[in-house]
This record gives C-alpha cells, structure tokens and sequence, in this order.
C-alpha cells in the first residue's frame, strides 16, 4: 500500500520560508498532479517527499510508515525528471536494467521485466541503441522504462514532459496516464501546464506561494474555482473578468458593469447585497454567440478571429476593454463587425473584490 501523509510540511531555507504547515493525503493508487506557477513550492513539495530534500519540519508518511528521515533508496519510490538523465556510453536496454543489476537481481529476471516494460512503453525495437540515437520523446520514455521496472510503491514525475514538443507531449501524457492504470501505483506529477494536469489527473493539488490553493477533480477545479486565482490560473483561452457591481430589485439580481447587465440566482452566492462591488469572471468556451431574446448577452465590436480549426476564440472591445469567447459559427465573422455574445447564469463566476474567494455557495 502506498498512501501518502504530508503532516505540518515546513521547508525554509534560511531565513526564508516557501512551504508553510502544508497538509495532504494522498490515497493508494490515485494519481494526484501537484499543479502551480513556477516558484509555488510544487517540485520543493514532491523532492521532500522523495526524500532529496531535508524537512524543516513536519512529517511524511509512505505507506503508513514514517519516511521523514529515511534515505531516498529506502523509501520504495522511482522519480523521473524533466533531465532524462541517461547513461550515454550505454545502450537502451543497458539503461532500462542498470538499478537491478546493481541490486543483483538475477539475469533472466532482469531480461524478463526489461521486456515487459520496453512493451509497455514500445521501446522494443530500440533496446540496442545509444541515447544519441533516440528522439527526445523516446529517451524520456527510457527514463520511465528505468524507474518502472523497479516496480516502485510510488511513482514521482518532476516535469517530465517540458522538453518536448506539443505532440510529443499529448502522447507521453496518454502512455503515462495508461501506464498508471496498468501498474495500479500511487503517482504524483508535477507541472506547471494546466491542460497536462486537466488531462491526466484524478486529483489536482493546485499550488501558490507555498500553500494549497485549492485541491478536486479536474472537473471541480474547472467548474468550481475556489478563488479568482484558480479561475484565471485554469482554462484556456482565460476567463475574462470584469469588476461589478450588484443590482437587486425584489428577489433578481444583477451584476451591472457599463453596458453589461448579468442576471444571477441569487440564491446560489453570498454576499451580494445591493451595491456591493465584486468581480465576475466568465469562461470563454462557456459562451457562445447570443440569440434572440438571450438574457446575458453582451454586445461589442469585434477586434480578432483566432482560427483553432474547428472553432475560434473571437476577441471583442466592450467598452474599451478586451473580452473574447468561443464559437464554432465564426467562418462569416471579421474584424470590425458588431457582435452579441452571451453566457448561462450558471456558468457566472462572481469573486469578493476584498479576499479574491468565491461567492458561490457550496453544495
């Protein structure tokens, strides 16, 4: 079994403080992607975890079993990182086997699982070759190779995917995804990309300055930001934002800002007393062009079309400022044109102008 207990983490260095009384559990087998700008203590999180990092203070557990001051080789976990980090004078198959001859590991054993997981990888016809002769995508796969056939309790990626071109990317993010399901391990990813986390994740650990942000599903995090930070940090193209203020008249209310008057059930927010000024946040690819009769719509003139193939993200000038969305009806729009957009109530996101969190109830 391999769960994870993150008690009361402190990392300092020196004076300095980036990590402070972190807490978090990680279930056996879940996939978790520690997610978050660069400098957010995500790497600093998962290197302490591994055990190549000191602890300032607080605990670690693997397992049910107090790891905070074993030895990285003795806490039954295989880390992968963004440096492929191969021994160039050997070939693939040397690579892939090296920590189990080091362990002593009998030869035909060792054969046995360096076939099994250059399979599962599709490094078979490569076994032979130096890292010289590999592509970029291939060498990181041989990294895996190396730190699976261990059959690792746990499986650490720092990075892993950032060197490598966008479709080599969406490829070794499948393989990983599905080498996780066959393996049935405990994974921790770390990365700064919010599309690798969407795609692969059971649970996202989204970090800043140190701390968790917000923690869920890819699909919670999405659809339920917990404070404008995750909003803007998660989707792309971004959410558009805009300063309000709350309109009530009997039991409707509206979040008004110059020529944009949105409608929201009141009874899903907090906080929205009549005057108040808060900020709502409205996701592109939740908004289409209007229809007749559509509440929420929002008119403006029309600045760029960005062509994505099957849609486009239309950036439109709403008094004075930039909003965009995205629409699969674009072929006939263009630069200067009039147009009306418009968003369903229950995709209006609406933050406290004060804490940044928010206003949505839970539930």
């Amino acid at each position: 079994m391999a769960n994870i207990r993150c008690v009361n983490i402190r990392k300092s260095y020196g004076g300095h403080s980036v990590i402070e009384n972190l807490n978090l559990d990680i279930a056996d087998h879940e996939f978790v992607v520690f997610l978050g700008p660069s400098g957010c203590g995500k790497s600093t999180m998962l290197r302490m975890i591994a055990g190549l990092e000191d602890i300032t203070g607080g605990t670690v557990s693997i397992g049910d079993r107090d790891v905070t001051h074993l030895h990285p080789g003795e806490r039954g976990v295989a880390m992968v990182f963004q440096s492929y980090a191969l021994y160039p004078h050997m070939t693939v198959e040397e690579n892939i086997a090296f920590g189990l001859r080091r362990q002593k590991v009998p030869q035909a054993e060792i054969a046995r699982r360096v076939q099994h997981v250059a399979g599962l990888l599709g490094l078979e016809s490569f076994l032979q070759r130096k890292p010289k002769n590999l592509s970029g995508g291939q060498q990181q796969r041989v990294a895996m190779a190396r730190a699976m056939i261990k059959t690792p309790k746990l499986f650490l990626f720092d990075e892993p995917l950032s060197n490598l071109d966008a479709k080599l990317r969406e490829r070794l993010r499948t393989e990983i995804r599905k080498m996780h399901l066959d393996l049935k391990t405990t994974t921790i990813f770390v990365t700064h990309d919010q599309l690798e986390a969407m795609t692969i994740a059971d649970r996202i650990v989204l970090m800043r300055a140190g701390a968790i942000e917000q923690q869920g599903t890819p699909s919670e995090i999405f659809d339920r930001p917990a404070t404008r930070f995750v909003a803007d940090f998660i989707g792309s193209p971004a959410m558009n934002f805009r300063g309000c203020v709350v309109s009530r008249d009997g039991g409707s209310v509206s979040l008004v800002a110059g020529s944009i008057r949105l409608e929201v059930p009141a009874s899903e927010f907090d906080g929205l007393q009549h005057g108040a000024k808060v900020e709502v946040g409205l996701r592109p690819s939740k908004m289409d062009l209007a229809a007749e009769g559509d509440l929420n719509a929002i008119s403006g003139k029309i600045i760029l079309v960005e062509n994505m193939g099957s849609e486009a993200q239309v950036i439109v000038d709403v008094d004075g400022q930039e909003m965009s969305f995205v629409t699969k009806a674009f072929r006939t729009l263009e630069p200067g044109q009039p147009v009306s957009f418009s968003i369903e109530p229950a995709s209006i996101h609406v933050f406290s102008k004060e804490t940044g969190r928010s206003l949505r109830k839970a539930g």
